[in-house]
């Protein structure tokens, strides 16, 4: 097996997310209590880091909600005390990571492994088994298909991969260069089945746009699964007769997607757009359904919206932050884990007949910058996620802040103090310029100002990518 798969428990997940998708909210409490006390044991059991502050067996899921919640950055300095499995040495993923030929390869054939981007300023190392992989299979499969023919086929596990593609050509729009969760997944399903790596590819968002035009016109698919913001950007060459692709669906994530970014892709691209919420700690933590509406699969993720001392808030209130709980993973447990965005939950069902409750998010959101083009009046869009990977992915940079002063000039802010600021900023420097040219930018000038705390947005991420002008 080239991946990561187990047939049976995925035929298990598939029926109960059909039985479970219209059930009554009673019974998807039940469902989720009972698989909260199983991870709650098999935390105890597996992680000494849980095992110190979860409360003590068989004090039932009462107790839970007093357990201290958790930060990414204290998971990962205590990575061996949180791990279940002692063969997950965070050294060894992170030089894996490091190896972008080998992305939607399973590491020790039995775990995928993807990280995230860093936005918190640490990236985090998430490692799946085939049992928390079958739930996420199971959960797209049922719950967020693009809508339209064969919506309600499935024959088994492996027509169940072939059913997330179905009879289109899905393009996933992305950054290809590094293990990030959309991409790992991706690769990971076309591994498994000849017919999805037929009907399947990946288009890395850090080519020119040009060449990435040229490349869906010449794939032609039938679905693009992307960010918001590069969705915004197709739909500007799609109007400007660039981009000659119909597609029948846009599926987006990983950014907040408002309603004029919908209003303008489905009017550019005519194609239903369908939103969904996700991360590298859960990646289907909730889904649009044909109303607009974005539905928590809460039998196998728990979201409690909290205020700022991470109390609490009541339905219909926006949360300061997030904790999830993820369900699905006992190999490396998240319980109560300190997600970031804001969250309101809302009360009451949705017109569309689901009783998975509906949420509101507003995670980050940033804007397309635009630069002066090579040739005399033309203007370049740069996407924040290119942007952000360039640093990130080529510089090793994970914490800070890329404004634009004018229309020829970023000023990357860095917390960085001394010599280390000053080489960090001159690895960024060459990388995004270089970056920049290859899409088409005159140039540009990049300066950095060192000692800089990065700003938090209203999502509780770091503002990354700040435009400043119009071109």
């Amino acid at each position: 097996m080239t991946a990561v798969f187990d047939p049976v428990h995925l035929q298990a997940a598939l029926l109960d997310a059909v039985a479970a998708s219209f059930a009554p909210p009673a019974l998807l409490l039940q469902r989720q209590q009972q698989r909260l006390l199983r991870l709650l044991d098999a935390a105890r059991e597996g992680s000494a880091l849980y095992r110190e502050r979860l409360p003590r067996a068989g004090a039932g899921a009462a107790d839970w909600t007093r357990v201290p919640h958790v930060t990414r950055g204290e998971l990962m300095g205590r990575w061996d005390e949180w791990v279940a499995d002692p063969a997950l040495r965070l050294d060894e993923l992170r030089d894996f990571s490091r190896q972008a030929a080998r992305v939607g390869e399973p590491w020790q054939g039995r775990y995928m492994v993807w990280e995230s981007s860093g936005t918190s300023g640490q990236p985090g190392v998430f490692v799946q088994d085939a049992r928390a992989l079958a739930v996420y299979d199971a959960l797209e499969a049922v719950r967020h298909r693009p809508p339209g023919p064969g919506a309600g086929r499935l024959f088994g596990p492996f027509a169940a991969l072939q059913a997330m593609v179905g009879a289109d050509r899905t393009a996933l729009v992305t950054a290809t260069g590094g293990h990030f969760a959309s991409i790992v997944s991706f690769e990971r399903l076309r591994r498994l089945n000849p017919w999805v790596a037929a009907q399947a590819r990946s288009f890395s968002l850090l080519q020119p746009v040009a060449a990435l035009v040229a490349a869906l016109n010449d794939f032609q698919p039938t679905v693009i699964a992307t960010y918001p913001t590069a969705a915004a950007l197709l739909a500007e060459e799609a109007e400007a007769g660039r981009l000659r692709v119909r597609p029948r669906c846009v599926m987006t994530g990983g950014e907040t997607l408002g309603p004029a970014v919908r209003a303008r892709i489905q009017q550019a691209l005519g194609a239903t757009v369908r939103g969904s919420y996700g991360a590298s700690e859960f990646l289907p933590i909730a889904w649009e359904c044909a109303h607009g509406r974005l539905h928590v699969n809460e039998d196998w993720v728990i979201l409690e919206p909290v205020d700022e001392r991470h109390r609490p808030v009541p339905p219909g209130q926006a949360g300061h932050g997030v904790l999830l709980t993820n369900l699905a993973n006992r190999v490396q447990p998240l319980i109560r884990y300190e997600l970031g965005d804001h969250v309101t939950l809302h009360a009451g069902r949705c017109a569309c007949g689901s009783a998975l409750p509906v949420i509101e998010v507003r995670g980050r959101r940033d804007d397309v910058l635009r630069v002066p083009g090579r040739r005399r009046g033309q203007s370049v869009s740069l996407l924040p996620l290119a942007l952000c990977t360039v640093v990130e992915e080529e510089c090793g940079l994970f914490d800070f802040q890329l404004l634009q002063r004018d229309a020829r000039t970023l000023v990357l802010r860095v917390p960085l103090r001394g010599d280390a600021a000053a080489a960090a900023i001159d690895r960024c420097r060459g990388a995004l310029q270089h970056f920049a040219a290859a899409q088409g930018a005159g140039p540009i000038r990049v300066l950095g100002e060192a000692g800089c705390d990065v700003p938090r947005g209203r999502s509780g991420k770091a503002c990354r990518v700040m435009p400043g002008v119009n071109v």
